[in-house]
This record gives C-alpha cells, sequence and structure tokens, in this order.
C-alpha cells in the first residue's frame, strides 16, 4: 500500500470513527498535495515529492506551536500539537542526531570543506543524502559546528 493509499484510507477511518481533528489534518495535507500536483502539472505526486509536502507541513506546525507559545495561546498549541503528532506517522522517522553527525563529518571531509564560506555545499550535499529524515535546521548546526572547531 502507497502513502496515497495509506491516507486514503486512514481518511475513511476518521470519517466513520468521526475523529474530527485527523479527518481535518488529513483533508489539509491532501489539499496540499493536490495543489503541489497541479503547480508540478502531474497526476500524482512520486512518493519523495509527497513526502516533502508532508514534511513542509510538519515545518509550519512547529513554527505555529512556537508562535502560539510566545502568544500565551495554550489552546491552539495543543490543536496543533495533535495535528503535528498525526502528520509526523506519515513522514519518514528521523534520523538520530549521532547518525546524522557521522554523516556530516563524512560528507565535510569526502568534499575537502575546511571554511565557512563552503557551508552551503556542505548542506546541499548532507540534505541530498539525508532527504527528509533529518531537520535542516540541525543539519546546519552540524556542518557550523564542525567548520568551527574544524
Amino acid at each position: 500500500m502507497d502513502l496515497y493509499e495509506r491516507i486514503n484510507s486512514e481518511m475513511k477511518d476518521a470519517m466513520r470513527n468521526k475523529k474530527s481533528v485527523k479527518l481535518s489534518i488529513i483533508r489539509m495535507l491532501m489539499a496540499a498535495v493536490k495543489n503541489a500536483e497541479i503547480a508540478k502539472k502531474f497526476k500524482k505526486l512520486e512518493e519523495s515529492d509527497f513526502i516533502q509536502v508532508i514534511q513542509k507541513m510538519i515545518k509550519e506546525h512547529k513554527e505555529s506551536i512556537t508562535q502560539f507559545e510566545k502568544g500565551n495561546r495554550m489552546d491552539l498549541v495543543n490543536k496543533e500539537k495533535a495535528e503535528l503528532e498525526i502528520l509526523q506517522k506519515y513522514a519518514p522517522a528521523e534520523m538520530s542526531e549521532e547518525e546524522l553527525l557521522s554523516i556530516v563529518k563524512a560528507t565535510v571531509s569526502e568534499m575537502g570543506i575546511t571554511s565557512k564560506a563552503d557551508t552551503g555545499k556542505a548542506m546541499k550535499a548532507v540534505m541530498e543524502k539525508v532527504k527528509g529524515r533529518a531537520d535542516g535546521k540541525l543539519v546546519n548546526q552540524l556542518v557550523m559546528s564542525l567548520l568551527k572547531s574544524g
């Protein structure tokens, strides 16, 4: 069962079982996927593009949670966290910081990068290798820490 079928199946279950939060977030996800299909002029997104849409929504929810916490809106924080939890079920599991650090170290040494000026090159190469299984901010922090100490 591919991701499309799995999500459609879970949407039907959410309708039957009257799980309004889950149904709402799945509908938002499917709308975002549809918009991406229209923008890319595809009939159906590739699995990797589908995952990118999910990760974009996850990132947006994390940012919203941060903003709502600053505004002391715990009702909205709780709503966003519930939706985030559902979205994360569809995204690939994130790598541990140790795994990520070893990939960053290997990439930096392979490319012979030693200065901060080449941070962009290192980031691009590492992000290609970890494709959706690591947060860009964390990758950036690890690259920067290596280049500072290296």
